[in-house]
């Protein structure tokens, strides 16, 4: 057995005597003391980590650490503590109508950052983030609203949906003209020119004129005489320009031909009934409340 070293020629470092391919040699290189000492540190420091946080999961559990730290017992402080901070405003918004709400400058500013943070987290997903609205989606930002864009309006909406589950929700149901063998599908395209005419956007003139009649015989009963919806009964004004699924022939045919019938949810028992009124009034101060 030889005790004479192994020298690398290129590197000038010892080699551990392992070759492969007959030329390429593996350097014997230890690791720097400061690196080593560190390492062995991270384990010292995670065997302490072990056994004073919870850390191993068990058949019934975790273990819990000699510190008895909770992560879930600090949040809950958390909470505890913001909830008692915030108690005296969300008390007088419990107690307090929406108008007096918004004339409390504190309680409004108070409200709408409340309604700000729960419409990010549970309306945005259809609305959008700006509350802008998308095809089939209202935009809350302009002053068309189907059931009215006060602030009692627009928490009644909010607590029992649009064609929800709830027994209050508000209902509106659209005949399915086509789907239904109501109308044909020529007096659906005549219909639909003559709700583009009232809106300033049509160029077929005998179907709109054709259109008008079949609309006061089926229509009119809800979106009124002139078009212009009623409230009450959740139709929409078809004069403004304002479409909810667009304002193209084939977007209109379609509608007529089945009604369309989006749903909203139900917010009663989802959120309580201070966020509730929260986002009454943050929707109402985007702009386009009545």
């Amino acid at each position: 057995m030889s005790d004479r070293r192994d020298i690398d020629q290129v590197t000038g470092a010892e080699t551990t005597g392992h070759v492969w391919d007959d030329d390429i040699k593996e350097l014997n290189k230890p690791l720097p003391r400061w690196w080593l000492l560190t390492f062995y540190a991270c384990i010292l420091w995670a065997v302490g980590y072990w056994i004073a946080y919870p850390a191993w999961p068990t058949l019934t559990g975790y273990t819990k650490g000699t510190l008895g730290y909770s992560q879930r017992q600090v949040v809950a402080r958390e909470v505890a503590a913001a909830s008692e901070a915030q108690g005296g405003l969300r008390a007088q918004i419990a107690s307090l109508p929406l108008a007096d709400i918004l004339k409390n400058p504190d309680l409004s500013r108070f409200a709408d950052a409340a309604g700000r943070a729960a419409f990010a987290e549970n309306c945005a997903p259809c609305h959008g983030r700006g509350a802008q609205g998308a095809s089939g989606y209202p935009n809350l930002r302009d002053d068309d609203w189907l059931w009215g864009g006060k602030p009692e309006d627009i928490l009644q909406t909010l607590r029992y949906g649009i064609r929800s589950e709830h027994k209050q929700t508000r209902v509106s149901q659209m005949p399915r003209f086509g789907l239904d063998n109501l109308l044909d599908d020529k007096q659906i395209f005549d219909v639909a020119e003559y709700v583009l005419s009232i809106s300033g956007g049509t160029i077929a003139k005998d179907a709109a004129a054709r259109g008008a009649l079949i609309f006061k015989e089926q229509c009119a009963v809800c979106h009124g005489d002139d078009g212009k919806g009623k409230l009450e009964q959740g139709a929409p004004n078809l004069t403004d320009q304002i479409w909810l699924y667009g304002n193209t022939i084939d977007a209109i045919v379609t509608s007529i031909r089945t009604g369309r019938g989006g749903v909203m949810p139900a917010w009663e028992g989802r959120l309580d009934p201070v966020t509730l009124k929260a986002l009454a009034v943050y929707v109402h101060s985007l702009g386009g409340g009545q």
